[in-house]
């Protein structure tokens, strides 16, 4: 009986092993101890992706203007209409043009106005006749229209002598109020107006620009804008 105490506890640790081995193959390795869990270091936080170099600025280019159109140069024009039947003078002068019409019998219109930078230009007489054309090149291109009649025409590039002239004096009490083209080839054009009555005029000098009405000698200047 004395010899049960040490059977009793020899039994008693034999069953605590028995169950520490069972608690161990249900949960697999054991439980870190307390030392190991404080030597286990947290994951590091992902390192956030490097931002891409800036890219260098660009140089800023200036934008580029179109240049503006230059008006027309000074130039003097002189041509026909397309009927063959009148003649047109055009004097260019600092974006400012004049003009004249003339059949040489009894229609005529002296027109002004301005000439725009691409060239085109509309100009009136005071009576109410209008002339649209254009500069292209070394000629101008429109249409006359005088008395609700249109007379489409070109008038070439003309040098001195040829260009439009007129003259305006007192001949012996009446009034004269001459005008005059004179084309490249030389051949004139003009009416004389007396008193507002017109009629073709004599022919002028186109050096001088002398000219005979009425047994007196006047002289027809060019004329400018």
């Amino acid at each position: 009986m004395k010899r049960a105490g040490p059977l009793i506890t020899l039994l008693a640790g034999l069953l605590l092993g028995l169950f520490m081995l069972s608690l161990n193959a249900t949960t697999g390795e054991p439980a870190p101890t307390s030392l190991e869990r404080s030597t286990v270091s947290p994951p590091a936080s992902p390192t956030p992706p490097a931002s891409p170099p800036a890219s260098p600025a660009q140089p800023r280019v200036p934008a580029v203007r179109s240049p503006s159109p230059t008006p027309p140069q000074d130039a003097k024009y002189a041509g026909r209409t397309q009927d063959d039947r009148a003649s047109v003078a055009i004097t260019l002068r600092k974006g400012k043009a004049v003009a004249y019409y003339c059949d040489g019998r009894t229609q005529e219109a002296w027109l002004r106005g301005d000439v725009a930078a691409d060239g085109s230009m509309r100009l009136k007489s005071k009576s109410g006749a209008t002339l649209d054309g254009r500069v292209e090149a070394d000629r101008v291109d429109g249409t006359v229209t005088v008395r609700n009649a249109g007379h489409p025409f070109t008038a070439a590039r003309a040098a001195k002598p040829a260009g439009v002239y007129r003259a305006t004096t007192e001949v012996r009490g009446t009034k004269v109020d001459g005008g005059w083209i004179v084309l490249q080839n030389g051949r004139q054009v003009g009416i004389v107006n007396r008193d507002g009555e017109p009629a073709a005029a004599p022919p002028i000098d186109p050096r001088t620009g002398a000219v005979t009405i009425d047994g007196e000698q006047v002289t027809a200047r060019p004329v400018a804008p």
